[in-house]
């Protein structure tokens, strides 16, 4: 093996969207060879050069701050009446890796997708809860939420050569999704927690791709495919992009959902947020092996993917 070969398996693939989006055709095909090697080697990419804008990721980090700062009473008057986690608050200590026994070591809230009433998906999605102490919680998070669901419709559209698909196919199965903005607080580890529990445990993520604002400190790691752990580390205003399990499952696993964990603060025991975006298809869009992955034949039956979400959802502890 190369020096060159060895050096690029120690490192998470750094790409420029802005290439595909406004490159020469040698820069655009260039970047999806890139983008489909790098989640089929890692199942993650980074991203930069793209289009949310770095004033967008300061204000939103801000107000997370500000949201997780809150006293507990009042946090705990967001949790949604839906259940589930869906939407607004989730307190510490409620959810867990699939097959995990103890509960990861974080709080998050919610922000789905804003439909107007008499849409045939209105019914299906919970509403979304908003902080009334912070005045432009709603307005950013919205934006946020827009501007990382455009970059998501690029990546997937970059995709369908690759696999050989017509290039709205993605854009049908995401129109109007049940794609999920979670804002992440790990606060510092407390005293006497139960030695078996990080930040977030060993796990893959449910949807097709999952695009991460890159955290405000290190500890996201991924398991690469010769079974040994790589920190994923890069610019603040970077986005990193990794395949879920729907994707895996479409692609017959041509595109694996790599397993990755965020361990605990090794130096100064304090806060980190995240603020990762999970694209979901809407509740019609059907997971069903794609013809170029076939190979053999076809390793997971059809499903719908509400109903596979729903069966992860309970398999984390939060249905």
């Amino acid at each position: 093996m190369s020096n060159t070969t060895e050096e690029y398996l120690k490192k998470v693939p750094e790409l420029s969207l802005n290439a595909y989006t406004d490159g020469e055709p040698s820069d655009q095909k260039k970047f999806v060879n890139d983008l489909f090697t790098g989640l089929k080697q890692y199942g993650f990419i980074i991203l930069k050069d793209h289009p949310v804008k770095v004033d967008l990721l300061e204000e939103a980090y801000r107000l997370s701050e500000q949201l997780f700062s809150l006293p507990l009473e009042q946090k705990n008057k967001y949790v949604s009446p839906a259940g589930g986690g869906q939407r607004g608050y989730t307190p510490f200590g409620t959810e867990h890796a699939k097959d995990q026994s103890v509960p990861d070591l974080k709080e998050f809230w919610h922000v789905g997708r804003e439909l107007p009433p008499g849409h045939k998906y209105y019914a299906q999605y919970p509403q979304n809860v908003w902080v009334r102490e912070l005045q432009s919680f709603k307005a950013t998070f919205l934006k946020m939420y827009e501007s990382l669901d455009y970059v998501a419709q690029i990546l997937l559209k970059s995709l369908t050569g690759p696999l050989e698909l017509n290039a709205d196919y993605f854009d049908k199965m995401i129109e109007n999704g049940n794609s999920i903005l979670r804002l992440l607080h790990y606060p510092p580890i407390p005293e006497g927690a139960d030695p078996r529990c990080v930040r977030a445990a060993a796990h893959e993520d449910i949807n097709l791709i999952t695009i991460l604002v890159s955290a405000s400190a290190s500890g996201l790691e991924l398991l690469t495919r010769e079974g040994e752990w790589l920190p994923v580390e890069t610019d603040p205003n970077n986005l990193i992009v990794d395949s879920g399990d729907m994707l895996s499952r479409i692609t017959n696993d041509v595109i694996p959902a790599t397993t990755h964990r965020v361990i605990n603060p090794k130096g100064e025991n304090k806060s980190r947020y995240s603020m990762p975006y999970f694209i979901h298809p809407n509740p019609e869009a059907v997971l069903s092996c794609l013809e170029s992955c076939k190979g053999d034949g076809a390793k997971y039956p059809d499903i719908l993917a509400q109903k596979f979400l729903e069966q992860r959802l309970q398999e984390i502890g939060l249905m």
